[in-house]
């Protein structure tokens, strides 16, 4: 994709196919939905369609900065459900599925409770990093200097050690 003009369509298709799996699996991790991630990825890359004059790099971090907003939003207005589902459980998987995809959900389970009880900051920090992100690209997207980010994410990862709760087999 060349950095002064906007993208030809086989351009933006070849980015599109560079780029995605990666924003997926850090959406997913967020909101932990394939639906929702698809819609997500979805939506940041109909948004970068309209935001020309970006080199790969500087669209690989835009589009994770939009969808991390997209998610927030998107939280804002299902936390409510959220509520009411913690406060209703759904039936659990049916029992003959194998014992290894169940202890595989809880672990799941177990992560995705941890990560949210982490400040947003933090999560961000441990998904970007999982995503293979450098120091200097997450420090962009965080709002911080880069010689902080090590340090930022020892102290995320501490925490995420103190709220973690392992699923006992």
């Amino acid at each position: 994709m060349s950095a002064q003009a906007s993208p030809t369509e086989g351009e933006f298709d070849a980015l599109y196919e560079r780029l995605k799996p990666s924003l997926w699996r850090y959406v997913h991790r967020l909101v932990g939905d394939p639906d929702v991630s698809d819609d997500v990825v979805q939506e940041a890359f109909v948004r970068l369609l309209k935001k020309p004059n970006l080199s790969e790099n500087a669209a690989r971090l835009w589009l994770f900065t939009v969808a991390t907003n997209l998610v927030r939003d998107r939280g804002r207005t299902t936390a409510r459900r959220r509520r009411l589902l913690t406060a209703v459980p759904v039936e659990g998987p049916s029992p003959n599925l194998a014992d290894r995809q169940l202890e595989r959900e809880e672990q799941v389970r177990a992560v995705r409770v941890a990560l949210e009880r982490l400040p947003e900051r933090d999560r961000q920090l441990l998904l970007m990093r999982e995503e293979g992100f450098k120091y200097r690209e997450i420090a962009e997207v965080i709002g911080t200097a880069p010689s902080s980010i090590g340090t930022l994410i020892a102290r995320a990862t501490k925490r995420f050690t103190e709220v973690y709760r392992p699923v006992e087999g």
